[in-house]
């Protein structure tokens, strides 16, 4: 009995270590921005508003979200910080492309990950080739990029799910060697 439950909290205790934990135990802040770059002319300003909530609800004040750009061919980079805009949760950022062609950029929303985009054509009216604007952006860090906030809880939905059913099959095999059926010559008085 003392074995069985030993292999059954073992079970239990993988399947705890396998959901997904939230970001320095904080949780998660999302980014909104008030319009994308794509059509900036090189070295004019892109004046973009970020709205950082936690959990997607609740206005962030006091940190300091960060946007950074970089060039296709990596080799030029730039990072301008955003200031508070006078509303919890807002601030602002004057962003600067130096040159025309496909840029990539991403926001550290200043509380616990980045927060990637679709790249964008500088200098050009339509996005980069292939790529979607995006309005919304897909967490990063500690996530990889391009995976989102539902893929987190389809993987804890179904890592939790596995843990379950591996536990019900342990019980369904532990019921069974109990229900065996004493033999005959064991029964039978001497």
């Amino acid at each position: 009995m003392v074995r069985r439950m030993a292999v059954a909290m073992a079970v239990l205790g993988a399947g705890a270590l396998a959901l997904p934990r939230p970001a320095g135990a904080g949780g998660f802040a999302t980014v909104g921005v008030s319009s994308l770059p794509d059509g900036t002319k090189p070295g004019a300003t892109w004046a973009v508003t970020l709205t950082v909530l936690q959990h997607g609800v609740t206005p962030l004040s006091g940190v300091r979200p960060v946007v950074h750009i970089r060039s296709a061919d990596g080799a030029t980079t730039r990072s301008y910080a955003a200031r508070p805009a006078g509303r919890p949760g807002v601030y602002r950022a004057n962003v600067v492309f130096p040159s025309a062609g496909r840029w990539s950029y991403e926001i550290y929303d200043g509380f616990s990950q980045t927060h990637t985009f679709a790249p964008v054509r500088i200098g050009g009216s339509q996005a980069a080739a292939g790529a979607a604007p995006a309005a919304r952006p897909a967490p990063a860090a500690p996530a990889p990029a391009g995976r989102s906030d539902e893929g987190d809880l389809v993987a804890a939905l179904g890592a939790a799910a596995a843990a379950g059913l591996a536990t019900a099959l342990f019980a369904r095999a532990a019921m069974r060697r109990r229900r065996r059926p004493v033999a005959a010559s064991a029964a039978a008085p001497r």
